[in-house]
């Protein structure tokens, strides 16, 4: 085991109100190893939204949290905040197509296209919707880029590139620096070009798929099976697409070329604020499915332990509970992609660290506990509660998730995620120190893992936050180093992550996972004990969010 966590009284110095006496605080991976394989057990039948997996798991989230002693954190003194979303499931096409001038090409489901809806209607039907290709889809004023220049899109189908157009820029290109480098901005989230399609009036949108530019396989493309979630909307709000998703690098190719078009020279013009939408001639959408569309109730569970001097201020620390629920069988018969470690495995270091604070002093500030529904359905728990806020964001001063931590071991560095953006990040470089640790920046910020997990519900409305990641960079491993951090990467990711052996396993070893969950409770401990609020740096695109709140600036 490692050794406890430093005394936080000791960090006390650097604050700007003195903290209370504290006591040491450990983490015990015992602890989260019994957490994780109860969650991940088919008993919980992989966590899904509206199913009997999510009863169980907030009777279990709930029962833990009591025992600890916190108290109820929801709306009207409850445990739970209402999610209402809409669930979509597509069934077995009765026509899925692509007309060209050469004839109708099909489209195999999970092969050459990936694709989902979330309007509340039993059909998807699109008949005869003609192709256009909008480059990268960024409509960014403050860059002086509009990829769209005009064009009509009513009725037809934006293709889009994944990622930001200076992703694969060139040096001298136009598109170069444009866009954070190879720093993704929210511009080249796939969330973005949905919804930047829907503005634009489309019935649907497909995105070449690039796995360097999105940072994961088509396997994970596919791995939600035709389901779909999103909030409930009014009808004067619900999206114009009838259809949103993938098309294989393979298909987009076909396609391009069977329209006469250069798909590799399409995407270098895309690279330019000069491009233009350009329709693929002939070539057109066809699509009958059924859809299967209900209104689920979810819930996030919210649980606090109360400050005693400043109890409206918030320090609030997440974690999502829902994963994949069922799926086909794998290899070895398994059905429930349970995410042991995505992300049972951040809700068991969220427990221990409310086990550890509740057994210190009462906090000045209030801590909160979120452990969120539907991030895997496109962070809607969390975006629901940071639009339905039970604590004000503007007294909410800071949001610290754990979504995914590194099992192979203890680690000589902790990765930093959204490299930049607060003062956070300063946090976190001395708290490692203590651990004996340092900081490496995430080493492919390219994947834009700032915008792809639920802290992010909370920077866009001007919290300043923190996320541990273990899949945002090859930890420093104490055995074996970045090597042996990088090849745990790519063996999580290429095989388990979103999948059924996302399982726990006797060759976990959480030394790693227990220093990042250490420094996260230090760090939420210290800002409960004082009265600092971390700031937003220069720079960053949430700054004038916070400024405009007029929150504190110490």
């Amino acid at each position: 085991m490692l050794k406890p966590l430093l005394l936080l009284a000791a960090a006390s110095a650097a604050l700007s109100f003195p903290a209370f006496a504290q006591t040491p605080i450990s983490v015990d991976p015992d602890q989260l190893t019994q957490t994780v394989r109860t969650l991940a057990s088919d008993t919980f039948e992989g966590r899904a939204p509206g199913t009997r997996g999510e009863d169980r798991t907030l009777g279990y989230l709930i029962a833990r949290f009591e025992a600890l002693g916190l108290e109820p954190a929801g709306p009207d003194g409850g445990w739970l905040q209402k999610v209402p979303l809409l669930h979509t499931r597509l069934q077995t096409a009765r026509r899925l197509d692509f007309e060209t001038p050469g004839g109708a090409v099909p489209a195999k489901p999970a092969e050459d296209i990936y694709i989902s809806t979330i309007r509340p209607e039993d059909t998807a039907k699109i008949d005869n919707a003609p192709l256009v290709f909008v480059g990268y889809g960024v409509k960014a004023d403050e860059r002086g880029w509009d990829d769209f220049k005009g064009a009509d899109l009513k009725g037809k189908v934006a293709v889009f590139l994944i990622n930001d157009p200076d992703f694969a820029a060139q040096p001298g290109e136009p598109a170069a620096g444009k866009f954070g480098d190879r720093t993704m901005t929210y511009y080249g989230r796939w969330t973005y070009k949905f919804e930047e399609a829907a503005r634009q009036g489309a019935v649907a949108a497909l995105i070449v798929h690039n796995a360097a530019g999105v940072g994961y396989g088509w396997n994970v493309v596919i791995s939600a099976g035709g389901e779909n979630y999103d909030i409930v909307r009014a009808p004067e709000a619900l999206t114009s697409l009838k259809l949103q998703g993938w098309l294989s690098a393979e298909m987009s190719t076909r396609l391009f070329a069977a329209a006469g078009l250069d798909l590799a020279k399409l995407e270098v013009a895309a690279r330019s604020p000069g491009f233009r939408p350009v329709e693929l001639k002939g070539v057109s959408l066809n699509a009958d499915i059924p859809v299967v569309p209900e209104v689920v109730t979810s819930h996030n569970v919210l649980a606090k332990i109360p400050g005693i001097v400043q109890p409206e201020e918030v320090v609030m620390i997440g974690a999502h509970w829902d994963a994949y629920g069922e799926g086909k069988p794998d290899a070895q018969g398994r059905i429930y992609r349970a995410g042991a470690n995505d992300d049972a495995l951040g809700i068991a270091g969220m427990i221990e660290i409310a086990r550890a604070m509740k057994a210190q002093p009462a906090p000045r500030r209030s801590v909160v506990f979120g452990v969120w529904t539907a991030e895997e359905r496109g962070l809607l728990g969390s975006e629901y509660y940071a639009a339905n806020p039970v604590y004000p964001m503007a007294q909410t001063v800071a949001n610290l998730g754990l979504d995914i931590l590194q099992t192979a071991g203890a680690a000589n560095d902790v990765v930093l995620v959204g490299k930049g953006q607060n003062t956070l990040e300063d946090d976190m470089a001395r708290v490692a120190a203590t651990q004996g640790r340092t900081v490496t920046p995430e080493s492919l910020p390219e994947r834009g893992l700032f915008y792809r997990a639920d802290h992010f519900s909370f920077a866009k409305r001007g919290v300043p936050v923190m996320l541990l990641m273990g899949i945002a960079g090859a930890s420093d491993l104490k055995q074996g180093g970045s090597a042996a951090g990088q090849a745990w990467i790519d063996a999580y990711t290429g095989r388990c992550y979103h999948q059924a052996c996302d399982a726990w396993g006797p060759d976990w070893n959480l030394d790693g996972a227990v220093q990042d969950i250490e420094l996260v409770g230090v760090i939420g401990a210290e800002l409960a004990n004082s009265a600092r609020w971390p700031q937003w740096k220069a720079g960053s695109e949430f700054k004038a969010i916070r400024d405009k709140a007029g929150v504190p600036t110490q």
